[in-house]
Order: structure tokens, then sequence, then C-alpha cells
């Protein structure tokens, strides 16, 4: 053999037996990949198309057709403001559909840019306001946009058999529930994934307070106007100048009124409109999609995380509002143990630190035994549609669990009062002035998280928060060990008697589940975890105090007086083990997750300036007339 040949061999060789030792995992998912992408070019046809909307506009819509001819088949339909690509008759894409699983049962799968984003003509708006009327047959909104889709659709695309199901994650999420909206009578199915809903409540709003580490990586590009239509991302407006979160959201965007200063200088249209629109006003309101989810004929099935960082509002409000308003509809809801789209990717067995069980793992049990089945049975009359109408994975226990409403009706009401010594307990507070102080600094935060990002974790939702713990600003109260389990199911409801020496305050609370000091390491965990003693968080929410009495009209706080602020944390069906303790923290920062609430009232944060920012003495009440308490149900026998 030739010497530069045998040397050649022998260093693909040992190259390749140090890729097989070093990084398994990325040669199985590279071959994983090959394997998809080989399937749909050997099994798919693609067309590209500029659908003409009722107004005129053009909208770019491509189509993966079966190349086997001999049979009807269904459509399902995906709206995106995140690109169609890849573009081109003949570039194909590596996946298609929410699962490869759809993709190999063959479907005609139909992948469109809403209109002003990519390869569509017109002007993009967030979260575009859906007509209660239409006053004219030009009139456009996301709900017509799909309605004239799916009508030239079934009218020109060959084979398919009359039938369309919508799916979305996230923002297409939004678009799937928008097309549910005067439904097209072809639209029989519709899943809606973690849909952004009313973007006051979810996404970069929770109760008020603003998400700097969620919108400004987001919005930096995505807010960008394009002057024409476009297949690539724009470069964002902005780079980050430190890995530390902590520090470049510190230097660079506090107070927010830095933000157009020295970030987005004015180039993000849509931040102009949120500093403009501080309080609950006609411009969020005519933007949530709530109120229009009504008479809703597609079966719909709505599917969440319990740790979703982004969009865990949408689909509890999004189910309870189609059960309200059409309560014959085949309307179904799923929640799985996920971080933002964990269905779609992974096996769903592990997030951070924390196992779920993988027997089988819950993102592959979803997509095989609950999408799959949903959407055969609505759009090819395969198999049974036996669903339960609400289907949750239980953490703590890791079960899946069939209930026949959400929130569950077997249950029982159960109040915890926090108590000045750090006790969690059933006994109300019998004494007439006991509190718990601490001093909220607004230059020296309480972060979010011990990892150095500049971005919104998605594991945060169920770090360790011993680090949170051990800080003076930070307020902890906890049961004794629980002597059987107690699982929570649906909302947790807080009361917080609060007082300030200042006008303005947010009051953030965490719902955390402690392990045992013996508890062992899950197989997953790196060496520098421990488990014993892991402060897990299961729940947790921001409320911005200005707002406890009216979201549309805030207020300051009086100084020194005794105030009531309550609200929810969102759902949860979680069980806390026997063995473990339930632990509530509240603190006034959550920092850079949540911006910095200056603790002197202004009338625009946004718009606040640094010499408002100051010190203030907090105090949490657990007296006999001031009982501080979380209200929450418990699972019956």
């Amino acid at each position: 053999m030739n010497k530069s040949i045998l040397a050649l061999s022998v260093s693909l060789f040992l190259l390749l037996f140090a890729c097989q030792q070093s990084d398994k995992n990325s040669i199985s998912k590279a071959q994983t990949v090959n394997k998809d992408s080989l399937f749909i070019l050997r099994n798919y046809d693609k067309q590209e198309y500029m659908l003409e909307m009722r107004d005129g506009i053009k909208l770019y819509t491509v189509v993966y057709s079966p190349k086997d001819k001999s049979k009807k088949y269904p459509i399902l339909f995906k709206r995106t403001p995140y690109s169609c690509r890849p573009y081109g008759k003949n570039q194909m894409p590596t996946t298609l559909g929410s699962s490869m699983k759809l993709a190999r049962d063959l479907y005609i799968f139909v992948y469109q840019d809403v209109r002003g984003r990519f390869m569509s003509e017109g002007n993009f708006v967030d979260m575009r306001p859906i007509h209660e009327e239409y006053k004219d047959s030009t009139d456009i909104d996301e709900s017509t946009d799909a309605w004239d889709t799916i009508d030239w659709l079934i009218n020109n695309v060959e084979n398919n058999n009359g039938k369309v199901g919508i799916w979305g994650n996230s923002y297409p999420g939004y678009y799937a529930s928008c097309a549910c909206i005067n439904a097209h009578p072809a639209l029989v199915a519709a899943t809606p994934q973690c849909p952004v809903t009313d973007w006051f409540w979810d996404d970069f709003h929770h109760n008020g307070a603003f998400f700097l580490t969620h919108y400004l990586p987001f919005g930096r590009f995505f807010g960008i106007q394009r002057p024409e239509p476009v297949k690539e991302w724009p470069e964002p407006v902005f780079q980050f100048t430190s890995p530390d979160g902590y520090k470049f959201y510190m230097e660079n965007a506090e107070p927010l009124s830095k933000i157009n200063e020295k970030l987005f200088h004015h180039q993000i249209p849509f931040w102009d409109s949120v500093i403009a629109h501080p309080d609950y006003d006609y411009f969020w309101q005519n933007m949530s999609l709530t109120p229009h989810l009504k008479d809703i004929k597609p079966a719909v099935l709505i599917v969440g995380g319990w740790f979703d960082a982004e969009d865990l509002y949408g689909p509890f409000t999004q189910y309870a509002q189609i059960e309200k308003s059409t309560p014959g509809n085949n309307t179904r809801i799923v929640i799985g143990p996920w971080k933002h789209g964990g269905f779609a990717r992974g096996d769903g067995s592990v997030l951070g630190n924390v196992f779920f069980g993988n027997n089988p793992p819950p993102s592959d049990y979803y997509r095989d035994s609950i999408e799959f089945p949903f959407i055969s049975y609505y759009l090819k009359g395969k198999g049974k549609a036996d669903l339960p109408d609400a289907l949750m994975f239980e953490t703590g226990n890791n079960v899946w669990q069939k209930f026949d409403s959400w929130p569950p009706k077997n249950t029982l009401r159960k109040t915890l009062f926090f108590h000045a010594n750090g006790e969690l307990s059933d006994d109300k507070p019998n004494n007439a002035n006991d509190y718990k102080e601490f001093i909220s600094n607004p230059f020296k935060p309480v972060p979010y998280t011990e990892t150095i990002t500049v971005r919104m974790t998605k594991e945060y939702m169920t770090d360790d928060q011993r680090f949170a713990a051990r800080r003076p600003d930070v307020i902890v109260y906890q049961t004794d060990t629980l002597n059987e389990d107690l699982s929570l199911a649906g909302k947790i409801h807080v009361k917080l008697y609060v007082s300030t020496n200042r006008t303005a305050a947010d009051w953030v609370v965490k719902l955390i589940d402690v392990y045992p000091d013996d508890f062992q390491n899950f197989e997953h965990n790196a060496e520098n975890v421990v488990m014993a003693g892991y402060q897990q968080m299961v729940r947790s929410e921001v409320f911005r105090g200005r707002y406890r009495k009216s979201f549309e009209k805030p207020e300051p706080f009086t100084p020194n007086k005794v105030t009531l602020v309550e609200f929810d944390l969102l759902d949860v069906l979680h069980t806390f083990k026997k063995g473990h303790r339930m632990m509530i923290q509240v603190q006034s920062t959550w920092f850079p997750l949540v911006d910095i609430n200056p603790q002197k009232y202004v009338s625009n944060i946004y718009k606040a300036k640094e010499e408002d920012f100051v010190k203030a003495t907090h105090r949490i009440y657990s007296s006999k007339n001031a009982a501080s308490s979380i209200e929450f149900s418990v699972l019956g026998n």
C-alpha cells in the first residue's frame, strides 16, 4: 500500500476513534439528523408560493407534499415570524412537523412567513389585534390570514383530504390560536404549544414587572423593522460586552431609561411603545388574545411546561377561556415537566439538576402517546381520541395524572401562615405586631441565578435556591419535615401584609421543595452538584406593588403603613414528599431577570432617573390582624 494512503488511513481511523470516544452523543445526533434528512429527501416534494391575502398582500408559503400520490393526505400548517428556511425549491429541511414521527406518517406540511417577516410582504405588527367586527372586505388580522391561506391550500394543493391541522410553539403557538378564531371550516384540529397570549402577563411582563433577560437578548434583533423581504436574520442592534449579565445589565440597562441611550438607539419601534405604556392600558388590552377565544370550532390540544420560563401563563389562560366560552368544544390541556418547548426536543427526563424519570421519558411519551394520536384521529380518522380533559405531569412523584377538568375538583383548600420566627404552619399568628424586616438595596439586588449568563436561563425555574436563602434581603419561611406526602394542584394565592418606609416596592415569592439532608444525587448530576438539602424552586412570581389595586391605575405606598398585597402564583401539580420541607422565600429584587424598582414612586419606571433609586426598609407582617400566608389546593384521596 502507498505510504501516504496508509498514513491517511491511520489518521482517519485515529480521528474517528477520538470522535467516538469524546463525542458519542454528537455523532449519534448527527446520524439521526442525516437519517431524518434522507427520509425527507426521498419522500417529500417542495413547492414555494406567494399567496395573496384579501387585502392584496402576498405571503411566502412553502408546501412539502408526499411523493406518493396514490392517496390523499391531511395538511399540517404552521405560521411563524421566525422564518420558513431553508428558502429555494431545491433546499430541503432536516426535519418536518412538530416531530419526525408525524413526518414519517406522511402529511402535507405547510409553513408560512407571517406578514412583514422574512420573505412575506406587508408590515409586521407584534400581537396584531384581532377585529371584533370586520367593517371592510379588506380588513385583516392573523385570523383572516390563516383563513385565506387554508382556503387556498384546500382548493389548490393536490392530494389533500380536505382536513387541516395547525400547530406552533411559542409565538407560532399564538398564530395557531388565532387561526381558531372565526376558523375556516377545513380547520379541524389545532395544537397551540406554550402559546403567547397576553404580553402584560407572559414573556417579558409579569404582573407589571419587566423581564430584562428575556426581552433584551430577543428584542435586539427581533424588533428591527426590515425595509423589504429578506432571507436572513438582521444583525442585532447591540452586542453584549460582558458574559456577566448581572454586571452588563447594571451598567447598561438600569435605570431602564438607559436602554435607548446605550443599547437600542431608537431602532426598535416596539420598545418605544413599551416605554410609552407602562400600565395595562388600551395598548396591551387590544393585543390580548384572551377575550377573542370564543365559539371555537376545531378540536384543541393546548400544551405547556411547568418550568416554561417564557409562556407559562398562556396555556392555562387559553384553556380556561375556551372551557368557559365554548364548553362543548373538544379542548384538552397537557402540561409536562418541560422548559420552553421542551416537549419537542430531547426526552424531557432532566431539567438542570432535577430528574423527572424516564419510564418512559416525558417528552417521548408526549410525542408518541398524546400528540401523535390526537393529530392522527382528527386529521386521518385513525385510532381514538380518548385523551382526558387534562393530562398533567405530577412533579415530585414524577407520574402522569388524568383529570376531568383543570384545576381538578377533588381538592381541599389549605392555608399556611408566615411566622416571625421563620416557621410556615397551619397555625394563625396571635401576636399583635410581629414582622420580619429587611433592607432592599437597588444597587446590590438579589441575583436570580448563580449562572454567569446574559440571558434568561432555561433552568432557573428548578434551580437550587440556597444561594438566595443565605442573603439578608431574602426572608425565609419553612415547614417542619413533612410526615406524609403533600400534593398541590392548581394556583397558589399569596397574601402579603407589608410595609415600606418608601413609596414603591416589588414583591417576589418563591415556592421551594427542600430535599432531605441525606438525599442521594441523581446519576446525571455533575460532581459539584449536591442534591442533599437542595432547595428546588417549584413556582415563583414577581408582583409590582404599585398595581396592588389596579393594573390600569397604579398608586404609591404610604410610607410605614401596613398594606395588603395579594396575587397568584401560576398553577402547579407537585408533591412535596414525606421527609421534605416546604419553603417560601420572599424578596424585593430578582436581578437581572426582573428590572429594578426604584423604590421611590415615579409615574413611569421606564423613565426613572438614577437619583430615583433608593434603599428601602421593607417589612412582612405575621400578626393576628395582618397574617401573611399562602393558600393552595391539595389533592384529596
